[in-house]
């Protein structure tokens, strides 16, 4: 496994871009300078992110959430 984490990645199991092994290492993301710590998914190439919008959910129970443009650094917390 790299030092690298992917170019984008989701914490939703049904995603495409779901892994279990990269989300075990911890992955910090670091948005427009800012560490966000409710990122759902993230994409680096296209500089954008999917926060959690409060606690309402779509009609088949998942989180909604908020597409946000900017710079996106993501890191390994631990090493």
């Amino acid at each position: 496994m790299t030092d690298t984490p992917p170019d984008r990645l989701s914490v939703d199991p049904d995603s495409p871009f779901y892994d279990a092994d990269v989300l075990a290492r911890d992955v910090g993301i670091r948005f427009n300078g800012q560490d966000k710590t409710n990122v759902d998914e993230y994409c680096v190439s296209e500089g954008w992110i999917r926060v959690v919008a409060g606690a309402a959910k779509d009609r088949r129970g998942k989180a909604l959430t908020l597409k946000l443009s900017g710079t996106v650094e993501p890191y390994f917390r631990n090493g």
